[in-house]
C-alpha cells in the first residue's frame, strides 16, 4: 500500500523577520542564541538593535503547517530564551527545491555556510 502523499513530511526553509523597540546588542544575541539552542534546526540569526532575520529548515506536511510552526516560534521562545518583545514583520516560506532553484539561478539567499548567530 502506497502512503498517503499528503502525510509526507518535506523540508521548508523559512525566513522569519522579527522588530520592535532597540534593545541591547547583548542581549538580543544572547536570546538568539539561547533560541538556537531550544530550536536546533535554526540554521543561522542576523541581528541589529531592533530588528532580526532567523532562518531554518522545518520539516512539515505542507507549506501551511511548516508556516503555522514559523508564526509560533518568536512567541513560544519568547520567555524561555528571553527574547524581545519585537512582532513578526515577515514570513517566507518556501520547499527545498524552490530554495536550491533560486541559488543555483543567483537571486536567492546565500547559502547559511556560516552559521550561528551574527550582527547584520
Amino acid at each position: 500500500m502506497l502512503a498517503d502523499p499528503r502525510e509526507v513530511s518535506r523540508l521548508w526553509h523559512v525566513t522569519l523577520s522579527v522588530s520592535g523597540a532597540e534593545a541591547p546588542l547583548a542581549e538580543v544575541r544572547r536570546a538568539l542564541e539561547q533560541l538556537a539552542h531550544d530550536h536546533p534546526f535554526l540554521l543561522t540569526s542576523r541581528y541589529a538593535n531592533d530588528h532580526a532575520e532567523i532562518r531554518y529548515w522545518e520539516e512539515a506536511r505542507d507549506l501551511h503547517d511548516a508556516a503555522a510552526v514559523a508564526l509560533r516560534l518568536w512567541g513560544e521562545h519568547r520567555a524561555s530564551a528571553k527574547l524581545p518583545p519585537w512582532e513578526i514583520v515577515g514570513l517566507e516560506v518556501i520547499d527545498r527545491p524552490t530554495y536550491h532553484q533560486r541559488i543555483a539561478e543567483g537571486y536567492g539567499p546565500p547559502p547559511a555556510t556560516a552559521l550561528g548567530v551574527h550582527p547584520f
